[in-house]
């Protein structure tokens, strides 16, 4: 067998990349009307910011993370997740001292080293948003609101928003104490992830897909009994402008996400067709991150959707080609074929979609090509067109043709739209 994309990666081919299209263009509309504003970071970070970020007792550094000495013996990582990375630029670039809240959204690559299952890939790709600046409840909400427009916008009206508080650091010292009371005499009945987290980081047990796990997970206390009157205050703020903004919510109290700096709301938008791997979107709120990596104290509120598990679910209905033609040139001939080249470029400069036949077979193998390509009108230039400096123009629904100068087609064609939409 030939070389082969490394496993936990796939291609994305030209007929699912127009999903991708229609994802990031309902995204960037929806977020720039919301005032949000892209930022691109790099694909690896130095080791040390995920490490101190998502906390090295999570699995994601633990296990999953690509870790490489570079040529200068500097441990860098590809980036598991995008927050961490924002955070750092938020920082290195002193975004702060704009003043204000900064709205942030990026979209792009992470790598984790898991098992590859359907949609989850070790190379997989995330957007994100990041609220940075504000405690108010009105950013929680704000943020979920913008999340479930654009699952919205994708046709993915079927979503359930799982809601939570993990409070505080006081709040989570007290209840961490409290279920580790509770778990440490049934240890020996956990599944191993969850005996391996008893003592590292407890509350991961919480979301356990583990059955026997859950039965006992089941009557443990709940992180929402220990909430400090502060975090009960702002959980009920969030609900009740989610309320107020229409928006249905479950309360979970067992949601405690899978990264060390949350704090206060967390949250996740499922989707029962994706079964155990049902989260399409999650985050919540981080207010203490900048201050632990070199910042100052600001709190913040984000969230990323896993986009492979959202073309799964936009691939259950059809997609509208991006880039259907607005012209096929067909052309035989050197001297034709160099006229239809030119020709070519100079529509697309007028805003026409224009392909051009490059095969150099026959008039009826590229006139075939043309009907299949969508396009409306096909361009025909044969070496007396190419003579007299004309173009056949062909209506490819009803076959009808008329022959034209090629100056008074770019002529005509600028003036007004001579072939589909601009």
């Amino acid at each position: 067998m030939g070389l082969q994309a490394p496993r936990g990666t796939r291609d994305i081919l030209p007929a699912e990349r127009v999903y991708w299209q229609q994802l990031e263009e309902a995204a960037r509309q929806i977020l720039d009307r919301a005032a949000y504003r892209e930022i691109c970071t790099p694909i690896f970070e130095q080791t040390s910011l995920f490490e101190r970020g998502i906390g090295e007792a999570t699995d994601i550094v633990g296990k999953e993370m690509y870790t490489f000495q570079d040529r200068g013996d500097r441990s860098l990582t590809l980036r598991p997740e995008g927050t961490a990375g924002v955070v750092r630029a938020y920082i290195e670039h002193g975004l702060y001292s704009q003043g204000g809240v900064q709205r942030l959204w990026y979209l792009g690559p992470m790598f984790r080293y898991e098992r590859p299952q359907s949609g989850r890939y070790r190379q997989f790709h995330q957007l994100g948003v990041e609220v940075l600046g504000s405690a108010d409840p009105r950013a929680d909400a704000e943020v979920i609101a913008l999340a479930l427009d654009i699952l919205k916008a994708l046709g993915l009206e079927d979503v359930t928003l799982m809601l939570n508080s993990v409070g505080d650091r006081g709040d989570r010292a007290h209840y961490r104490q409290a279920l580790v009371d509770y778990l440490t005499p049934y240890a020996a009945d956990l599944d191993p992830d969850s005996q391996d987290r008893l003592h590292r980081n407890p509350l991961r047990i919480l979301d356990s897909k583990d059955p026997r796990t859950q039965a006992i997970v089941n009557e443990a206390p709940r992180l929402l009994d220990y909430l400090s009157a502060s975090s009960q205050q702002h959980f009920e703020q969030v609900q009740s402008l989610l309320e107020e903004l229409g928006i249905p919510y479950q309360i979970n109290p067992t949601l405690v996400r899978g990264l060390d700096y949350y704090t206060h709301t967390a949250f996740e938008f499922q989707q029962g067709r994706l079964g155990t791997e049902g989260t399409v979107c999650g985050g919540g709120r981080y207010d203490h991150l900048v201050e632990e990596l070199g910042g100052p104290a600001t709190p913040a509120i984000g969230w990323a959707m896993g986009l492979e598990r959202l073309i799964l679910l936009m691939g259950d209905r059809p997609a509208v080609p991006s880039s259907v033609p607005h012209l096929y040139v067909v052309t035989r001939g050197s001297s034709a074929e160099r006229q239809g080249l030119v020709l070519a470029q100079q529509l697309r400069h007028q805003g026409y979609i224009v392909e051009v036949d490059l095969s150099g077979s026959s008039f009826k193998n590229q006139l075939k090509r043309a009907n299949r390509s969508g396009a409306t009108h096909c361009l025909v230039i044969g070496e007396e067109e190419a003579a007299a400096q004309t173009v056949q123009v062909k209506w490819l629904a009803s076959g009808e043709q008329e022959q034209v100068s090629q100056a008074d087609l770019l002529s005509a064609a600028g003036r007004s739209r001579l072939f589909g939409e601009q």
